[in-house]
């Protein structure tokens, strides 16, 4: 399986209000990674819903969630941001 970041994941994430809300959507990102490379199942603490077509979600805290797209063999982080930020997002596809 591939993982790529999308240019549009990477300012988002710079984007986030502070280093704490940065730091917790990294380590969310590491351990959803390290759960698909050892095909472990997937646990509710990640919240993961479908969301349009591939597009899935996962929560980082409270606010934020993490929007990525599944395709055959590779996964596609593509926005970080709150609820809004990510029904944005959606109106384009």
């Amino acid at each position: 399986m591939r993982i790529e970041f999308k240019s549009s994941f990477k300012r988002s994430l710079k984007s986030l209000r502070s280093f704490t809300r940065e730091e917790c959507a990294k380590e969310v990102v590491k351990k959803f990674i390290l759960a698909l490379e050892n095909k472990d199942p997937i646990s509710s603490g990640f919240g993961l819903t479908k969301l349009k077509k591939n597009y899935y979600e996962i929560r980082s805290g409270l606010c934020d969630r993490i929007m990525f797209r599944k395709q055959k063999d590779l996964i596609e982080f593509v926005l970080v941001g709150d609820h809004n930020d990510i029904r944005r997002f959606l109106k384009f596809i």
